[in-house]
């Protein structure tokens, strides 16, 4: 197998795996027990709630571990609508978040909340998939409680400018929440310089295990964030998220957070303050940009090829690329043995049309035309150099066929 599908998920890296089987068979004990033997479980969630926060430029306190970015969404917005100013009653986002921020507005807006759905800019431009600042400062109001915006898409790669909205969103006195499910442990992240509020993220997309994510939640002036819980029943988590700490996942979430490479680069200098750097080896981002551009370059050879969203903003180990005249599932199909996706996993049971594709004014036979292949830690050139061969000779039976 060819796995070219890191957006949706990664492999567990062996260096996590190997820190997380102590606590899988015997250091079984309960994090919150306070004998010897809970205690030690304990510090290790310590230890990696420590990790996460360096990895974040955060403070351990502020993070809450979830069993993902799902959850951690749901805790975030709801949260803060539960203990919101009732005067404040309007929340901004983008057509293009994850449907599980679009799943939760839906729910607010049941709850009494107003929401606006910013379009991006459109697929013929050449900051495709990004939003315009002016649309976003003109959508917000005196009532704007919550910006929620995702910093980089899952879909296309394409990476938002969060400081900047998240400036144009606190002269409004509105927080800053965003889903950076695809961009922990890709992108340095410093929730400081960015101004972020609230940071939702998952360690399944970054070479850590499923069932474990986290939630940032600003708890230094000037925007101390208060949040609601969702769910009670033992106070844990400082009484945000009640439910015996899943031990294992937090100590492999901390270790996939300790191994990010989040060195400066050229990709990666705009999303952290210079003197706030973590200097760590950059040569995985480079490798894995290498092997997207060569595998990139070598599809648009096929004519009726282009790439949907931004070229200049955006992660370096995704592509999204339109193949006219050919079905995506269809594709995939044929591709047997290498492993893409058509857009979102947790909308793979959908018969639409992707919503992000869509919003960049694709028409729905088109968006049903395209592959997103997204690149890894564990790719090789040769994983390239087969998926462009196989690619080709997909589409030229696909198109024979019409």
């Amino acid at each position: 197998m060819i796995y070219l599908d890191n957006n949706a998920t990664t492999r567990i890296d062996p260096r996590v795996l190997d820190v997380m089987m102590p606590f899988l068979t015997d250091n079984f004990a309960n994090a919150a027990s306070t004998h010897p033997f809970g205690v030690g479980a304990s510090e290790a969630v310590k230890r990696a709630r420590q990790q996460l926060a360096d990895l974040l430029r955060c403070e351990p306190h502020e993070l809450v571990f979830t069993s993902g970015a799902t959850e951690a969404i749901n805790l975030a917005m709801k949260g803060v609508c539960e203990r919101a100013d009732p005067t404040r009653k309007h929340i901004v986002t983008v057509q293009t978040e994850h449907k599980a921020v679009l799943d939760v507005c839906a729910y607010l807006e049941t709850r009494g909340f107003e929401v606006t759905y910013l379009p991006v800019e459109p697929a013929t431009s050449p900051r495709a998939g990004l939003l315009d600042l002016d649309v976003v400062r003109a959508a917000i109001r005196p009532d704007t409680l919550l910006v929620s915006v995702m910093w980089v898409n899952n879909e296309t790669g394409v990476i938002q400018p969060i400081r900047e909205i998240a400036q144009i969103a606190h002269a409004a006195g509105a927080l800053l929440m965003t889903d950076a499910t695809q961009a922990v442990g890709k992108l340095p992240i410093d929730v400081d310089y960015n101004e972020i509020d609230l940071l939702t993220f998952s360690a399944h997309k970054f070479y850590g295990p499923k069932g474990v994510g986290g939630l940032f939640v600003r708890q230094r002036r000037p925007n101390k964030v208060r949040l609601e819980a969702v769910l009670h029943g033992g106070g844990h988590e400082r009484g945000l998220r009640s439910g015996t700490l899943n031990v294992p996942g937090i100590v492999g979430i901390g270790m996939a957070a300790e191994l990010a490479p989040v060195a400066e680069d050229v990709q990666t200098r705009p999303f952290a303050s210079p003197d706030r750097m973590v200097f760590v080896d950059a040569s995985e981002t480079r490798r894995i940009a290498s092997l997207r551009d060569t595998l990139e370059t070598a599809l648009l050879t096929i004519p009726g090829t282009r790439v949907n969203g931004s070229t200049e903003h955006r992660l370096y180990n995704a592509t999204n690329v339109y193949f006219e005249q050919c079905d995506s599932d269809a594709l995939i199909m044929g591709l047997e043995g290498i492993a893409v996706s058509n857009g979102s996993a947790c909308t793979a049971a959908s018969i639409d049309p992707s919503h992000v594709l869509l919003a960049m004014g694709l028409d729905e036979q088109e968006a049903f035309s395209c592959l997103r292949f997204s690149l890894g830690r564990f790719n090789t050139e040769a994983d390239v150099a087969a998926t462009v061969a196989a690619v080709k000779g997909v589409v030229e039976e696909l198109r024979a066929l019409v």
